[in-house]
């Protein structure tokens, strides 16, 4: 199985939920795309920023689990952080590209950028999981 296929074959509720789709991955970078739908907007009719972290939680742990070391079953967030650099207003498609920082045996450490369709930062986030 490619590393997108083993992505899709072990998909993630909430992701769903949210509407993420990944498009891309191998063990060095991982996409998904996700249009910004009123549900997951502010009252001003941006992406609420929970939303926000919670696609780069996600694209980060599909990343972790393309990455695991043998035995590993499976991953856990240990921290993460986000800069709010920017907005995506309702009706825009952001697209978040996770790449590593470090990948251990115990924790590994993914940075995701989260994009608007025209290129404009909307946050980055750090994360590390803990390999379980």
């Amino acid at each position: 199985m490619t590393p997108l296929e083993i992505i899709h074959a072990h998909p993630m509720p909430f992701a769903i939920l949210m509407g993420v789709t990944f498009v891309s991955a191998d063990k060095e970078r991982v996409v998904a795309t996700m249009a910004v739908r009123a549900d997951l907007c502010t009252v001003a009719h941006v992406l609420h920023g929970g939303a926000v972290m919670a696609l780069a939680d996600g694209v980060g742990a599909a990343a972790t689990v393309l990455n695991l070391p043998d035995g590993a079953r499976g991953t856990t967030t240990i921290e993460s952080k986000t800069n709010f650099v920017g907005s995506a207003k309702e009706g825009d498609m952001v697209t978040a590209t996770a790449t590593p920082i470090h990948r251990g045996r115990r924790t590994q450490v993914w940075q995701t950028r989260i994009e608007t369709g025209n290129g404009r930062l909307v946050a980055v986030v750090t994360q590390t999981q803990m390999a379980l």
